[in-house]
């Protein structure tokens, strides 16, 4: 059990902020970094700075980085999946960064958002095509640059839009075998409970989060949760409020994972409050979500 410490952005920013609050409040020991804590092309003096106070106070509350994820800030990007080769080559170079900060936290893994197409490019088949294996040469050669600083995976998480690959199941599965044809370490995915929600999903199964674990478990190291209704990518805490509408329950997501042949999963809570909404309100949802799936466990 941990969190991606989203929750912390803006409010939260302190490293010692968050890793007290995680440790205390939460009571939970793993967290997912966020990089829309700290945007990974700062300069390099000032990077070192941040990860300092970080390192201090993961000592000092005994709290761990799992591994680090894209955020909110580089999900409204195209990525590697940008129409310009320019601005996929600038993609590179965010994860290039993202890889050499994961590294120096001491994390073995980081991934999330890969890219997104443009509509234009979507509905063209060569140009889907064509960016897809484009994608996957970019993804190789970002796994040699992992494994050169020491990281044991790049995270891959499927989204709820078709122009975000993979958004399937078949999709993944696919893409993961691909992915790791010329991977110098694994390629993993990352899938996130809410996500299953494609507006455009043909088949009844791409929109149940159940047959998404069963069918990829073995191959998800970490799993985002949230609750949700299924008709969006929710966020929401798991509050007495949101669970009576909420369609995620802890012990069908267990029941799935061992069903899929999951061996050892961490289960990061990923819940997104807006910005408007009061401090204390995003602490005791997060306190409130956490005691929720402890149960369970």
């Amino acid at each position: 059990m941990g969190v991606n410490n989203c929750w912390a952005v803006k409010r939260f920013t302190e490293p010692k902020t968050w890793i007290e609050i995680t440790a205390t409040k939460l009571e939970v020991k793993y967290v997912q970094f966020s990089f829309d804590l700290l945007e990974p092309r700062s300069p390099w003096s000032l990077v070192e700075v941040y990860l300092n106070e970080c390192k201090d106070a993961l000592k000092e509350y005994g709290v761990e980085i799992h591994s680090t994820f894209t955020g909110l800030a580089a999900y409204s990007f195209n990525m590697l999946l940008h129409p310009s080769p320019l601005f996929r080559l600038d993609a590179l170079d965010w994860y290039c960064k993202a890889i050499k900060i994961t590294s120096a936290l001491g994390a073995k893994a980081t991934g999330g958002h890969i890219g997104a197409m443009t509509v234009n490019d979507y509905e063209n088949e060569e140009r889907r095509n064509f960016l897809i294996k484009a994608l996957l040469e970019e993804v190789s050669e970002l796994t040699k640059y992992a494994k050169a600083y020491g990281l044991e995976s790049i995270l891959w998480e499927p989204m709820p839009i078709s122009r975000e690959p993979p958004a399937s199941i078949d999709e993944a599965k696919r893409i993961l075998e691909e992915a790791n044809r010329n991977s110098a370490i694994p390629v993993k995915l990352c899938i996130d409970v809410g996500h299953a929600c494609n507006p455009k999903a043909t088949s009844k199964k791409d929109l149940d989060p159940y047959e998404w674990l069963k069918a990829l478990a073995k191959d998800t190291p970490c799993l985002h949760i949230q609750q949700t209704d299924g008709k969006a990518d929710r966020h929401w805490p798991f509050t007495e409020q949101y669970n009576k509408v909420g369609i995620i329950k802890p012990d069908k997501v267990l029941k799935a994972l061992e069903e899929g042949g999951a061996k050892k999963v961490y289960l990061f809570l990923e819940i997104i409050h807006p910005f408007e909404a009061k401090e204390e309100t995003v602490v005791n949802d997060l306190i409130e979500s956490v005691k929720y799936w402890k149960e369970y466990f």
